[in-house]
């Protein structure tokens, strides 16, 4: 043993380590001061490098140390260092492995391990060497796991077992290891034993690291899990390939080799200079491969387009969140667009599929996300710093200066996402999720694209890319009904087209038959693969769920859609509305639900009939029947007030007190009722049919009730009837005798307008009698009118005037004045059909006073809109000019736009006696649009004007 100082050891150390290889003085300097460097530290190294010559030389050893110009040289060979000869068995180990001379080759590398005797340079401190040594380290570790793979090939599984135990003891993160103990393990006939140390290493790696196992431990546990053959020892294949992704002994390996002076070129020599292994310059092409005949998307793909620069030499820093509902093609259109645009990104294409909804839960955390880069990128793993700052940090300066695709697939949340997003001008990144990321938005300035269903046009598309479009015209039919039982949703187009495909000679109707059988709408979609089986997609959304946005989704499965508003959500769920946004929010940004329209939200078919069987299966029978009883309440509460605010002379009728956890609209105007009344249409009408459906006849009636005037206005007379219809019925089993008279009269006004006369007369004789049998004068006055109404359109005027004095003389009998000018005015359009205009005249003078006294602007408007008529056919048309505008700037401000159309034709009219031929052209046109919009049959008569005008 020599005898020598602390600045000796540590002066021999370095030379060792660097044997048959130049130091100058200037790194032995900074290897031997790295704290503070003195201004005497080259004359003390050169001291200590004379002082350790003379001891070397006293011990039998001399010229051992070199004086090279600028520096020293140790001069060694194997034989008399024991790092050079351990060097040359490593060397030799896997030369022989090459070769396929397996048990030399071990046999080498266990002479070459048998020379350690303990930790590389025990008892010195260089901070400068501590990379080096840990390269070593590694090296000696990276040769140790060879041995053992090498061994478990000869078939040594049971004699290392127990080595096997304490390596993995010593050095639980070594993943490599742990893999081959499992195989040992799994070979001794312990298949259970073998899941049990995975189990063990992922709970080291988790509890250490905060990361799960990497894939060739995982590829192991899957292959134990499966009882894959080729991990017996006389099993086909090669079970080595599950450790490190290829076959056989590593011949590169991962970590610094020692240098030898005279190095094999396949081993790496470690330097001084830096830590770890020099990265190996990498261009990562990860995206994987587009869909095939991508369908759709256009605008989305324009959108995505507009993201890069015109000039490709303008540097671009871009993120862009493509979010949407699971199955609704995110992915899909991420790649397409990633493979358009590779070539704009030279410096590689990073794709991470980061798991943030996948059924197994098992999310790629940020730190594993990092690793996948850093092996992209051909990072050595000393170079790796520990903690997720840091090495988001490298990540962020490797792609400095460069320009690369980061596309980021199925992320979680914000928080996955921001460790991977690159700091450099030239790089974009493109994330998908099911979340909308709005914190990206906010704070990192992501473009969101927000993806919805396909239109039909799209959903054949894609139908005629995948079947061929011969397939697909042949049966149109089949193909509307596959589209509309898969509600448009790509993935579920996507399972059907290939269910299609795989059978190429059976109709498309068949598949479409599969799906109107279908028990439920996702039965057609159950199959082995859990990514295309919708219910497990959609399950992933919902599992992770708060437990009151999870109850509000499911208790949506009992609206009967198409839209469902704040307040109505909030009766659902029987909270209040301040309650139920932050619900709405959270299912929102899941993308369980999609906000149409500011406060108005919508499940897609498919989601909904999933949110349906969720409320069976977890909701009981009172509570599912609790809530729909406050569901329709809020619509029949609310319909009731907007039914009122637009027609205020209307007859009231008795309603019910509002129930509890009922939210209503506070409506507080006609314009607001209006409002409200157009966007519930849909809703209402379904309303109507599930209060039937499930025994609710007073809801059912109500609404109908409600939406009367609203649909006649409308001119939306086949919706009129048919919710009339069943409020009869209802009326009918509630045996409420006002009711039903109500309901009688108002369909028999529906079927006027659909001129369906003789039952229009049945109804409104079913009504005077129902009034009269009540002795209610002011309803049979409204039966009467009813009656002279279809007399009218029947072209009997004397009858229809008898009807309407009788009417009259009731409703004076009643005190009911707006009845009276209701009365007044429509005498008024019978004596001018009669060509009593100047009797007319005097009616619809009476009429508008009436209005103007019960304040009825909209009764003032059509009384206006009757003394037009009547001047025009005295011939005085400048004065029905006059009076038509008058009545239109009244009806206007009102809600009957079936009776502006008719004002405006009568303009028209009175313009063309004038022969002022624009102005009636005018009149006409205007007259059209709301004939238009109401879609009322009456706007081909109005076309006919126009074109024997034009001619």
């Amino acid at each position: 043993m020599l005898d020598l100082g602390h600045r000796q050891r540590e002066l021999l150390a370095v030379l060792l380590l660097r044997a048959n290889e130049t130091v100058t003085l200037d790194h032995l300097v900074e290897f031997c001061f790295s704290a503070r460097v003195p201004p005497s530290a080259r004359r003390q190294v050169q001291n200590t490098a004379g002082r350790l010559r003379k001891v070397l030389t006293a011990a039998g050893c001399p010229d051992v140390i070199t004086t090279m110009a600028g520096g020293y040289a140790l001069n060694a060979g194997p034989d008399t260092l024991d790092l050079l000869e351990w060097a040359e068995h490593l060397q030799a180990g896997r030369r022989a492995a090459a070769q396929g001379r397996e048990r030399e080759a071990a046999a080498s590398l266990r002479r070459g391990l048998s020379l350690w005797r303990g930790p590389l340079l025990d008892g010195i401190d260089l901070a400068g060497l501590e990379a080096t040594t840990a390269g070593i380290e590694q090296a000696r570790m990276a040769a140790l796991e060879d041995c053992l793979e090498l061994e478990l090939r000869l078939g040594h599984h049971r004699d290392l077992l127990p080595e096997l135990a304490a390596l993995t003891d010593r050095h639980p993160l070594r993943e490599r290891l742990w893999a081959l103990r499992m195989l040992a393990v799994y070979r001794c006939g312990a298949r259970a034993e073998a899941l049990e140390v995975y189990r063990a290493a992922r709970a080291t790696l988790v509890a250490e690291l905060g990361l799960e196992p990497g894939p060739p431990l995982r590829r192991m546990e899957q292959a134990v899990l499966t009882g894959d053959p080729a991990l017996n020892p006389d099993g086909p294949g090669d079970p080595y390939h599950l450790l490190d992704g290829k076959p056989g002994i590593r011949q590169s390996p991962s970590t610094s080799e020692p240098h030898t002076g005279t190095p094999d070129p396949q081993v790496e020599p470690a330097s001084l200079s830096r830590p770890g292994l020099r990265d190996k310059p990498v261009v990562p092409r990860h995206l994987p491969a587009g869909v095939r005949d991508f369908t759709g998307r256009r605008e989305q793909v324009k959108l995505l387009d507009g993201l890069l620069p015109g000039d490709e030499s303008q540097a671009v820093m871009v993120i862009s969140a493509v979010s949407g509902a699971a199955g609704i093609g995110k992915t899909a259109l991420a790649l397409h667009w990633a493979h358009r645009v590779a070539d704009r990104f030279p410096d590689g294409q990073f794709y991470l599929n980061l798991r943030g909804f996948d059924p197994s839960d098992h999310a790629l955390t940020p730190a594993e996300a990092l690793r996948q880069c850093f092996d992209a990128l051909g990072v050595s793993p000393q170079r790796i710093p520990a903690g997720t700052d840091a090495q988001a940090g490298l990540y962020r300066s490797l792609l400095a200066g460069k320009r690369v695709l980061v596309l980021l697939d199925d992320a979680r949340d914000e928080g996955q996402v921001r460790p991977l997003l690159p700091a450099s001008p030239g790089c974009l990144a493109l994330i998908t999720s099911r979340d909308h990321l709005a914190g990206l938005v906010a704070t990192e300035g992501a473009r969101p694209i927000q993806l919805g269903l396909l239109t039909d046009a799209e959903a054949r598309e894609l139908l005629a890319h995948r079947l061929g479009i011969d397939r697909i015209t042949a049966e149109p039919e089949a193909v509307a009904t596959i589209i509309s039982r898969c509600a448009r949703l790509p993935l579920a187009l996507a399972v059907m087209a290939a269910r299609a495909a795989t059978q190429p000679d059976f109709p498309l109707q068949a598949l479409a038959d599969q799906l109107l059988d279908a028990r439920s709408a996702l039965d057609a979609f159950v199959g082995a693969d859990p990514a295309t089986d919708l219910r497990a997609v959609f399950s992933v959304s919902y599992s992770r769920l708060p437990a009151d946005a999870a109850r509000l989704f499911r208790l949506l499965g009992l609206h009967p859609g198409p839209e469902v508003s704040v307040a109505a959500a909030a009766s659902l769920a029987g909270v209040t509305v301040a309650q139920v946004r932050p619900m709405l929010a959270t299912l929102t940004t899941a993308q369980l639900l999609i906000e149409q329209r500011p406060g108005r939200f919508a499940l897609h078919d498919l989601l909904g009939v999933y949110a349906g069987e969720l409320v069976r299966e977890q909701e009981t029978g009172a509570e599912s029947h609790a809530a729909l009883c406050r569901l329709l309440d809020h619509y029949v509460h609310t319909g009731h007030r907007a039914a009122m605010l637009i027609n205020p002379a209307r007859r009231e009728v008795r309603l019910d007190a509002c129930g509890q956890g009922v939210a209503v609209h506070a409506l507080t105007d006609a314009g607001q009722a209006e409002t409200w009344l157009s966007d519930e249409r849909s809703v209402l009408i379904r309303a109507i049919d599930l209060s039937m459906n499930v025994g609710l006849d007073a809801a059912a009636w109500h609404i109908a009730w409600a939406l009367e005037n609203f649909l006649d206005w409308r001119a939306q007379w086949g919706d009129f009837a048919d919710t009339q219809s069943i409020a009869l019925d209802a009326a009918e089993r509630l045996d409420d005798g006002f009711r039903q008279f109500l309901s009688h009269l108002a369909l028999g006004c529906a079927l006027i307008s659909l001129d369906r006369h003789a039952e229009a007369h049945t109804h409104a004789r079913q009504a005077l009698e129902l009034a009269a049998d009540q002795a209610d004068e002011e309803g049979q006055a409204e039966a009467h009118h009813t009656l002279a109404w279809i007399h009218r359109r029947r072209g009997d005027f004397d009858e229809a005037i008898r009807h309407m004095r009788l009417a009259l003389d009731l409703y004076r009998a009643a005190d009911v004045p707006h009845g009276q000018a209701d009365i007044l005015n429509g005498l008024g359009f019978l004596y001018v059909e009669l060509g009593e205009c100047h009797q007319a005249l005097r009616c619809c003078g009476q009429a508008l006073a009436l209005f103007q006294q019960v304040e009825d602007l909209q009764g003032q408007g059509q009384a206006w809109a009757g003394l037009g008529y009547a001047h025009h056919h005295l011939g005085r048309h400048d004065d029905a000019v006059t009076r038509y505008r008058q009545a239109l700037e009244l009806l206007r401000a009102g809600r009957d736009r079936a009776t502006e159309a008719e004002t405006l034709v009568h303009l028209g009219d009175a313009y063309a006696a004038l022969r002022s031929d624009q102005s009636a052209r005018q009149a006409w046109q205007d007259a059209l649009a709301v004939l238009d919009e109401l879609g009322s049959p009456d706007a081909e008569h109005v076309r006919a004007k126009l074109h024997g005008r034009r001619r």
